[in-house]
């Protein structure tokens, strides 16, 4: 099985005899992982209450699976805490816990999986950003509600954004730029991560059929780099945040694309556990 090559911070684990992702320099902090098409989330296009696909990730973190807290993602930027076996908030695209009587999930076939441990106290944050997501600043948001929720110190954060569609392949229309440009991002930002042309890497080729020069009025977004910026505008020391890299859309024998594969497309899932820790 050949399988994508990530950044040096993150390695390919077995499973239960399928692949999966994790983060080392996370990893010492919180029980985590990223799948790959291999799981049975990855053969098809999953409904948000096909349970029987989400037992496998289950019993990865070693919960039972009516203790793996997921929402109704809805591109957004509203949370839900897991606490005491409920989670307060059934749409959301954020989701945190100090509960290591549960494990946290959320779903992506091209959005950004992001996964935050508190080195200090255990808490953890599992959460799911696409552009919209990311225009609503998803990644700030999620620190904030550790912050708020679980006192968590933003120093204390580590984060990893596991695989999602990188600028060799995400081609997107003026619609989107307006979008951040509405939410006050600044042309700085906006100029890093729109960028004219696809940017393929020999870690990730473009799709076919893109133009190398880009076209009019479309641009490539990058939301490794507006992921990463935003956390460090949130306070996230950088050397705290790790990005594995990988395009969803440059690799169909291992990662799920909606942008590559449309309605067939299968899920990826991004999950965390908390460990509790002494004061």
């Amino acid at each position: 099985m050949i399988l994508p090559s990530p950044t040096t911070s993150f390695e390919w684990v077995g499973i239960d005899g399928v692949p999966g992702l994790v983060c080392r320099p996370l990893e010492p902090f919180a029980p985590h992982l990223f799948t790959t098409r291999h799981w049975r989330l990855g053969s098809r296009t999953l409904e948000s209450d096909d349970t029987e696909r989400w037992n496998e990730v289950a019993a990865a973190l070693e919960v039972d699976e009516r203790r793996l807290v997921r929402v109704r993602q809805v591109h957004g930027a509203e949370m839900a805490i897991a606490r005491g076996g409920v989670a307060i908030r059934q749409d959301a695209d954020i989701i945190v816990s100090d509960d290591p009587a549960f494990a946290l999930a959320i779903r992506v076939a091209d959005c950004v999986p992001l996964l935050i441990a508190d080195r200090r106290t255990g808490a953890v944050a599992a959460a799911h950003a696409g552009w919209r997501g990311l225009a609503g600043r998803v990644p700030a948001a999620a620190v904030d509600a550790l912050a708020r929720e679980c006192g968590s110190r933003v120093e204390d954060l580590v984060a990893a954004a596991g695989p999602s569609i990188g600028a060799c392949c995400y081609e997107v229309g003026p619609d989107v730029r307006e979008g951040f440009t509405l939410a006050g991002f600044s042309r700085k930002e906006l100029d890093e991560w729109f960028v004219n042309a696809p940017v393929p890497t020999s870690r990730n080729p473009s799709m076919p059929g893109l133009e190398a020069k880009g076209r009019p009025g479309r641009w490539f977004f990058d939301g490794w780099a507006c992921t990463r910026g935003q956390l460090i505008a949130a306070g996230v020391r950088s050397a705290q945040i790790f990005l594995a890299e990988i395009c969803t859309a440059s690799h169909p024998g291992a990662l799920c694309s909606y942008r590559r594969d449309g309605a067939p497309a299968g899920r990826l899932a991004g999950a965390i556990k908390s460990v509790r820790r002494r004061p």
